[in-house]
Order: C-alpha cells, then sequence, then structure tokens
C-alpha cells in the first residue's frame, strides 16, 4: 500500500504514533521473543553488558555507558538505532520532526490550523533519526539546545515569537536517539541546562516563556578517568539519567581474537596469500591483556582494543613486505615481526607517571617476551623434551624479518632436535599448519616461535643486532 501523504490518510491508515522509549521498547520485545542478535558484531558482552542496555529499554530509561576507551561504546550508541522502526510520520518541513498528530512547535500549529487534516506529511528514515555530539569544551548551550535567530529578528520578527529561534541539536532529534560522547568533557554550565530534558522532557531559550516538550532518548558515554583527569559530570545530571551501563575489555583471548580479525584491515588484494597461525594471534592478543595488569602502564587511561588490532595490521603488513621483497607469493607472520608493533603501541599506553616517557618501547618489548612466553608454554613443555635441548649442536641460529623462507629449511635439514621439537608444535596446535607443513613460510614460523620459546624459558641465549637476531645454546658453568 502506498504510504500516507497527509495527516487525513494518517488516520484512515489508523497508523499509532508511539513515543520513541515506547517504539523502542517495543522493538526490543519483538526480537527478544524471536531471538534474534540485538547488536550484530558486538563481542564479548552477550552475558554483561547487553542485559544491562535491555532492561534500561525495558525500563524506558536514558543510559550513561561508563567505561575505558577501545570498549565499542560509540558503536553501541550507534547499533541502537537497529531498534527504531524502519520509518515514522512527520509534518512536512518541520525542523523538529513533529508528530503529525500533535504538532509542538509553532510553525506546524499554524500549518495544521491552516491546513488540517490535509497537512502534508513526510517520512523519516530511522538513520536520520539518529544524532550524535562529541562533547568538547567549548561545545554552548546554542549548539545543543538553541538560540534566538538575530537575522529572523532583523526581518521584522519580534523577539517573543517563537519562530526567531534557531533549533539545536538535541530538538533536531525530537522523536529520535540524541547521543553525547565523552560526557564530562561537557562545561558544568553546558551540562546544567540538560536537566530539563532529562527530566521535565522539555526545553527552554533564553529564558522566553516559550517551553517545547520533546519526545528524545538521550544516551551517553563515558571514561571514567575522566572523573578525576579531565572533568566530571555533575551529580544532579547523573542523578537524571536512568541507567549507568558498564562496559569492560574483553574477558577471554577468544574473544579479544575474534574483535581482532572483525575490525582489523586482513584483505590486502595484492596477489599474496596470507596465513595467519594461531599462535602468532594469541600472542597479539596476550600482549594486550598483559598490558591492562602491567604496574608500568597507567590503568586508568586504559589499553584499547586498538591496540590489538594495529598491532596485527602492522605484524600482517611486515609479513606482507617481506613476501614483496623476497619475491613470495605466500606472506605468514613471525616472531622476528612482532619487534616491528612498537609503531603502533605507541600511541595506545600511557605509561605510569613513575616510569620515563621515553621508555615507552621498552615497556612494549618486556610484555611481548612475557606475552610469546605464555602462548609458547602453552603449546610446549620443555620439561618433556629435557634430552633434546641438551643435544642442540653448539651452532648458532640466525633469523631475521627480513630473510626468506628457504633459508630456515637449511635448519630443519641439519637439525634433527629442532625437526622433532617442531612436529610437536605443530601436532598440539592444530590450527592449520599441519596441511601447510611443507611450505617453507610456516616452517619458518615455527622454528622462530620455538627458538624464541626456549629461549624466553632460558634454555637459549639471544642475540640482537640492527634487526638480526643468533640463538645459540646455553653453555653451563662448571
Amino acid at each position: 500500500m502506498p504510504k500516507p501523504k497527509t495527516i487525513k490518510e494518517l488516520k484512515e491508515s489508523r497508523y499509532k504514533v508511539l513515543s520513541v522509549k515506547d517504539e523502542i521498547r517495543k522493538n526490543l520485545i519483538s526480537r527478544l521473543k524471536e531471538k534474534r542478535e540485538l547488536f550484530p558484531g558486538i563481542i564479548g558482552y552477550e552475558h554483561t553488558v547487553i542485559p544491562q542496555i535491555e532492561n534500561a529499554i525495558l525500563s524506558k530509561h536514558d543510559l550513561l555507558l561508563l567505561g575505558l576507551r577501545g570498549q565499542a561504546k560509540t558503536r553501541l550508541l550507534r547499533s541502537l538505532t537497529q531498534l527504531l522502526d524502519p520509518e515514522i510520520p512527520i509534518i512536512k518541513g518541520c525542523e523538529i520532526n513533529d508528530n503529525p498528530y500533535h504538532p509542538v512547535c509553532k510553525t506546524c500549529h499554524d500549518t495544521v490550523k491552516e491546513h488540517g487534516d490535509y497537512t502534508e506529511i513526510a517520512w523519516l528514515s530511522r538513520e536520520d533519526r539518529y544524532r550524535e555530539k562529541l562533547a568538547t569544551p567549548d561545545v554552548t548551550v546554542a549548539d545543543l539546545i538553541g538560540e534566538i535567530d538575530l537575522i529572523k529578528v532583523a526581518e521584522g520578527r519580534y523577539l517573543s515569537n517563537e519562530t526567531t529561534m534557531h533549533f539545536g541539536l538535541i530538538p533536531r532529534t525530537n522523536r529520535g536517539i540524541f547521543a553525547i560522547n565523552e560526557l564530562p568533557d561537557l562545561s558544568q554550565k553546558i551540562q546544567v541546562s540538560l536537566f530539563n530534558i532529562l527530566q521535565e522532557r522539555d526545553i527552554q531559550i533564553r529564558g522566553y516563556p516559550i517551553r517545547l516538550s520533546l519526545d528524545v532518548m538521550i544516551v551517553c558515554s563515558a571514561n571514567p578517568e575522566d572523573y578525576t583527569n579531565r572533568g566530571r559530570i555533575v551529580t544532579p545530571l547523573k542523578d537524571r539519567i536512568g541507567s549507568v551501563v558498564t562496559t569492560h575489555y574483553p574477558l577471554t583471548r577468544e574473544d579479544g581474537i575474534e574483535i581482532i580479525e572483525q575490525n582489523a584491515w586482513i584483505d590486502r588484494e595484492d596477489g599474496i596469500d596470507l596465513f595467519v597461525p594461531r599462535f602468532m594471534k594469541e600472542i597479539t592478543e596476550e600482549i594486550s591483556h598483559i598490558a591492562r595488569a602491567s604496574q608500568e602502564i597507567n590503568q586508568s587511561s586504559g589499553v584499547s582494543a586498538r591496540m590489538s588490532i594495529g598491532n596485527y595490521e602492522v605484524l600482517i603488513s611486515n609479513a606482507e613486505r617481506r613476501a614483496i621483497k623476497t619475491g613470495e607469493a605466500f606472506a605468514v607472520p613471525r616472531i622476528s615481526d612482532l619487534r616491528h608493533i612498537c609503531t603502533a603501541s605507541r600511541g595506545k599506553i600511557e605509561l605510569d607517571p613513575t616510569i620515563d616517557e621515553n621508555q615507552d618501547d621498552d615497556v612494549i618489548r618486556k610484555i611481548t617476551r612475557e606475552a610469546v612466553l605464555k602462548i609458547f608454554n602453552q603449546y610446549f613443555s620443555i620439561d618433556a623434551f629435557q634430552n633434546e635441548i641438551k643435544m642442540l649442536s653448539d651452532r648458532t641460529y640466525l633469523v631475521s624479518d627480513s630473510i626468506s623462507s628457504d633459508e630456515y629449511l637449511k635448519i630443519l635439514s641439519q637439525d634433527k632436535e629442532i625437526t622433532g621439537m617442531i612436529h610437536a608444535l605443530q601436532a598440539e596446535m592444530n590450527d592449520g599448519t599441519t596441511e601447510k607443513e611443507t611450505a617453507p613460510q610456516i616452517s619458518a614460523s615455527l622454528i622462530e616461535f620455538l627458538l624464541e620459546g626456549l629461549h624466553a624459558n632460558k634454555k637459549l641465549n639471544k642475540d640482537v643486532c640492527q634487526g638480526h637476531v643468533v640463538y645459540k645454546r646455553k653453555r653451563i658453568e662448571l
């Protein structure tokens, strides 16, 4: 059926206008009954964060997402639009999306008074019913609420005339969702201007005796560090926010890896095939996990999931760069590629105030060594290979992120102990490397993982010089 074009046709269609919170609540209930996924692409929040959001919506609350950086707060806020109806009717040309049955602005009142049920309507999509504002100290009341438009006054209208107003972002989001990112960064004066919207659901501009009843859902995000470092949410405003939902970093390594694979840029489309061994993915995520507990990193700032994503992309890029330079058509990241992740990590961690700010690379390298040790010991039992380790020859093992993969095959051909331990690693991991075990790129990655793991367990010495690494057996002092 064609969509109604006038208020008369809308009434004849028996269309029922709901408030935005009733509308979102209705659609949430429908999705829950159908067991449909509420927030596609949001990983690790199924049993923690999402139930809190569901309860807030069912309670018809405005909400605040509280969590450290890189915890998908903005993504969650934007996903709420999926709970809006595909389209809603508004009075055509209205700046604040007036309800055709109950207009609130003077312009629409005058239009309906003149045309009655033959007033034209338009249909507003769910995407156009969402507005977002990043809170910065320079945000003004005029930006959010509105201001007197002096140009309209100059045209001859009286200041008391409601049509002299220029509406801000919140009135223009009437019958929709308005999001404020980093709420504590708003000055206290601006926060006070939100009191009426959250409680009485109306706005007042410049003290004129004009009150506009709004239908808007207010959602906000905030970082706990903002309460002490940059600003705070004033108590009366917090009191008016219905629900405060706390977010968190991935609780499991599997969730972290899934987030990395979902968000990292992997499809390079340059003709070079890519394979990332499971242990390299785990090391990448484990680096961020260890950083979130490190005493050398300021934990009030947090370690964003963007660090894992950035590290993973740099890891892949270095493998891609090596494949291009060596002419290989198959790229596999290695342990030696990890030295390049400092470029992606530097801007994503904040050192503890007691640590010299120039030591960030040292801290990253230390955390990387801890991550390699933990993942290696997960797959390899040192005690089970004590004899093989003792029998390692006195020759040295040279590795580098610039050496072609074929060079590593010489190690396998000359050292049966290394070969045996590599096969044990492959069998334990069972992540696809067995099927590709003939590829020299896989062998090179496994050899570096084994050598670095033995070094981390203090079974091999390690010398580093200009990107090249030499491993050699530890000599027992008598």
